[in-house]
């Protein structure tokens, strides 16, 4: 069954509207979480402090991510990838926007703190059930010889949903005092995704399902419970999938979270510029992930993503050498920023969802690539700009043992991909192997090898 261009270029651009909404409410937190919240939603004590607690709650949104990887997962391949998408952009918007009216800590003292962490966990239950159900809908959609570069469209959602919380909370801060966009201002971002979220249902309610799921479905061959099938069949995938996609929740929040309280507290660069740098950042990411997403199609996913992985990580230490020595230059930090993050990560971001889908097929892929991308994204997220945190206070303000970590990710997730390339094609070869036994026609060999 195959999906006509109009229908596809519709679903690909229902994916990518709702990953950006998802992902703008997800990191508007994490932006706001070092700047606001560790100000107005904790008691007064000492700031390092303030700031881990603040990012602790961030951290917590993470964990959750599994828990809606699993339940939206099991209906996602029980029910169908469409249903699934509505729900959850429904559940992260509404939090997001309740966010945006939590008392301080001074007025309703540590209900303030514990009100933000259940609706962090509704955010984190929500975006865990809608990332994979985004990717799905627009790898199954696709030709197989394009899947990599569709499956990196929803992917652009991620960048374009930081560069809008972070331009958004940037020009709030231009455009007010500190003490009113301490009061309300910062409240408005977030009262703007129920906007968001409206739009977004209108476009997700009037696409199709995905044809590779409706197949199945007509065909009764759904997994009876989609997580026991995934580990039954495929638990080999989901350890390597886990270790290959640590690099890229690393290297993510060291940019988009962590950079933003270590420019401003040890560099001494204001909040605006810090801001702008991530954004300028987000916005070169935006031009390059679908660009590798297309490079996937044609080098191979696991062999772009074990190389990737590697690159990527190392160029945390030059990146972190120029914030040190730019001495205020601010072209020189924002440079710092766009090419790591903006180039070499987008080798890793725009290959890694089409990486996932092909270790999986369709009746656990959703559950599979959901467990996969968000259990990983507890320690290689969510803990992120708390270790990083540590590292820079246990080393005096210097960061090197927060480049370190990063490299040690990079060098685990490169492994992980090589691995996983090796099994593919040994898989692939013993297939053709029991195919020319039988008699049975040879098949092209897969894209993804």
């Amino acid at each position: 069954m195959k999906t006509n261009p109009k229908a596809l270029r519709r679903v690909a651009t229902a994916s990518v509207i709702g990953a950006i909404i998802e992902w703008y409410d997800f990191f508007l937190y994490g932006v706001v979480a070092s700047l606001v919240l560790n100000k107005l939603y904790f008691p007064n004590s000492d700031p390092a402090t303030a700031t881990m607690l603040a990012y602790a709650t961030f951290a917590v949104g993470f964990v959750a991510r599994p828990l809606g990887g699993i339940i939206f997962g099991h209906f996602g391949d029980k029910v169908g990838r469409k249903s699934v998408l509505v729900i959850t952009l429904m559940i992260m918007g509404l939090s997001t926007v309740a966010i945006g009216l939590v008392p301080t800590y001074a007025q309703i003292g540590y209900w303030a703190p514990g009100i933000l962490l259940f609706l962090r966990v509704l955010q984190g239950i929500g975006l865990g059930g809608e990332w994979g159900g985004a990717v799905l809908m627009a790898y199954e959609c696709a030709p197989e010889e394009k899947r990599g570069f569709y499956a990196s469209l929803p992917q652009i959602g991620l960048s374009i949903g930081v560069l809008l919380s972070a331009g958004i909370i940037g020009a709030l801060s231009v455009a007010l005092t500190d003490a009113q966009f301490m009061a309300w201002g910062w409240r408005v971002a977030f009262g703007i995704s129920f906007l968001f979220v409206l739009f977004g249902m209108w476009v997700r309610l009037n696409v199709m399902e995905s044809p590779e799921f409706a197949e199945m479905k007509q065909s009764h061959g759904e997994a009876r419970v989609p997580f026991v099938d995934m580990l039954k069949r495929f638990p080999g995938n989901v350890v390597l999938g886990l270790g290959a996609r640590h690099i890229d929740g690393v290297f993510f929040n060291i940019f988009s979270v962590f950079t933003i309280s270590y420019l401003t507290s040890k560099i001494g660069m204001t909040r605006e510029d810090a801001l702008t740098g991530v954004g300028i950042g987000a916005f070169v990411l935006t031009i390059f992930i679908p660009i590798f997403g297309y490079l996937s199609d044609r080098l191979g996913r696991q062999r772009l993503y074990a190389v990737a992985a590697i690159l990527t990580a190392l160029s945390v230490y030059p990146a972190f050498w120029a914030f040190t020595h730019s001495n205020g230059d601010r072209t020189l930090v924002w440079a710092a920023i766009a090419l790591p993050y903006g180039i070499l990560y987008a080798a890793v971001y725009g290959t890694v969802a089409v990486f996932l889908c092909d270790l999986f097929d369709a009746r656990v892929r959703y559950t599979g690539i959901s467990f996969v991308y968000q259990v990983s994204s507890i320690t290689a997220g969510g803990m992120t700009p708390i270790i990083a945190t540590y590292l820079v206070t246990i080393n005096g303000g210097d960061p090197w043992y927060v480049c370190a970590y990063v490299v040690i990710s990079g060098l685990l997730s490169s492994l992980c991909a090589f691995a996983i390339g090796r099994r593919m094609k040994k898989a692939h070869d013993t297939f053709e192997q029991e195919r020319a036994r039988s008699g049975r026609p040879a098949l092209k060999k897969s894209i993804s090898m």
